[in-house]
């Protein structure tokens, strides 16, 4: 079922953590991490959403769009060195970006590589056919039918460890949780069983951390004064050095920019989680609360004591949908009596939409700089009552169509000759709003594969 002999230490390195991640790092990761697998995690809920979209106007596309460039960058090196892809850059279409990294793959040569297709997390027949409500809003989904974009479900590790049991070399998923891209290769390569909930329960702790790449480095940490980190221009991207029991190192290359600390490590540790102790994921539930940080050395931290229970019944599926457009429009003031100038800008643009009955709701009229974070109130406290020498007002609005959400921005473009002294760098725009709400399907309502695709 897993490897015939299972390895003492598995390393495991981070090369994306985001869709329009760099890509400098994960080269240098890939020749000179000394990585067993090297993992692109790069979806998130709008991200799959928009490659939906991507697909609906094109059958080829739906996959990641940086796929190609990352490829080309690192396919020689890991072909070289021995190291294996794991990613979820197939988004929308895991086929179609297999088929073009076989493709990049024959191209440059490689043509002894194996690459594997996971399927099975688009699950919007199985949503649209049910009765379903939305676990945020408790909306029936059928309500939204006309207006659904995508609905794709967090499959676990299973599907990813048989594609390496088959041979794979480099594996692309869609929707995959993102610690079961980490969790994969360690049960593949230490013959854990799926149902030995501690292991999958640190083996989630090691993905967690990992899954982000340059935050646990010191990307989204640093605050200057007061959590310096050195050269982040160079940020390196984490490697974990994967024990048979599940502990691991965070680690980085010597000779980049960041730091792997306690605090870095911790601070990841709690991104985004609601219940430590309850971390619900398709391959267990996952008790953070007995986990320990503790630094080896420089740039070198040892996680370990993550547990585990067995995974819920269901499977959490995000499901998004068209919910109308935003409409907004930007213009700067500077100098002396800037901040009256573009609070002037914003009474002029409320007043005008009014006046025209631009159809809109949800309408923000801010500074920027002055009260668009934290409102009035807070914002002048924050000042100190001194008032910047420059502002940007912003109007901001949502429609149910394109040319009525244009109207708002259309109206800021006006008070280049009709506003205050002193306008200038208007930029306006219009965006569809893609929303995401969840729903729960059952386990067993959910069937992944995989699929090798030849490189020739």
């Amino acid at each position: 079922m897993t490897a015939a002999n299972p390895r003492r230490i598995v390393r495991l390195g981070a090369g994306a953590g985001y869709s329009g991640d760099r890509l400098e790092p994960a080269v240098e990761l890939a020749e000179h991490g000394a990585l067993d697998y090297l993992v692109f995690e790069c979806l998130a809920e709008r991200t799959i959403a928009l490659a939906q979209q991507a697909r609906r106007d094109d059958p080829e596309l739906g996959y990641d769009p940086l796929l190609e460039a990352r490829m080309r960058a690192v396919l020689p090196i890991a072909a070289r060195k021995g190291v294996k892809i794991i990613s979820n850059m197939g988004a929308a279409n895991p086929l179609a970006a297999a088929q073009e990294t076989a493709y990049i793959a024959g191209e440059l040569g490689l043509t002894k590589l194996t690459v594997a297709a996971v399927f099975g997390d688009d699950v919007l027949e199985r949503v649209l056919d049910g009765d379903f409500r939305f676990e945020e809003s408790g909306d029936r989904v059928r309500a939204y039918a006309d207006r659904i974009v995508s609905a794709n479900a967090y499959l676990g590790a299973a599907p990813i460890v048989a594609a390496l049991e088959a041979g794979a070399d480099i594996v692309l998923t869609g929707r995959v949780a993102d610690p079961s891209l980490f969790a994969a290769p360690l049960i593949h390569e230490f013959g854990w069983r799926f149902d030995d909930w501690d292991k999958l329960g640190q083996a989630t702790v090691v993905g967690h951390l990992l899954e982000c790449a340059g935050q646990i480095t010191g990307g989204y940490f640093a605050d200057p004064g007061v959590k310096d980190v050195p050269s982040l221009a160079r940020l390196g991207f984490p490697i974990g050095e994967v024990s048979d029991d599940g502990s691991v190192v965070i680690t980085k290359l010597a000779n980049t920019g960041g730091a792997v600390t306690e605090a870095t490590c911790k601070e990841q540790l709690l991104y985004e989680i609601h219940d430590p102790k309850r971390y619900l994921q398709p391959d267990v539930v996952a008790d953070f609360s007995n986990v320990k940080v503790v630094t080896q050395g420089r740039d070198r931290v040892r996680v370990s004591g993550g547990r585990g229970d067995p995974q819920p019944s269901t499977l959490k599926v995000s499901v998004a949908y068209l919910d109308g457009y935003i409409g907004e429009g930007q213009i700067s003031y500077g100098g002396s009596g800037a901040v009256v100038r573009g609070r002037l800008a914003l009474e002029i643009v409320r007043e005008r939409l009014a006046l025209t009955g631009v159809d809109a709701s949800e309408l923000r009229f801010e500074l920027i700089g002055v009260d668009s974070l934290y409102g009035p109130t807070l914002g002048a406290n924050a000042s100190g009552g001194a008032e910047p020498f420059e502002v940007r007002a912003r109007v901001a609005g949502r429609a149910a169509s394109r040319e009525e959400a244009a109207r708002i921005g259309n109206e800021v473009e006006t008070l280049y000759t009709n506003g205050p002294a002193g306008g200038g760098g208007v930029t306006k725009q219009v965006r569809e709003v893609l929303a995401v709400q969840s729903v729960l399907l059952p386990c067993d309502d959910v069937e992944p594969w995989y699929q090798l695709v030849e490189v020739v």
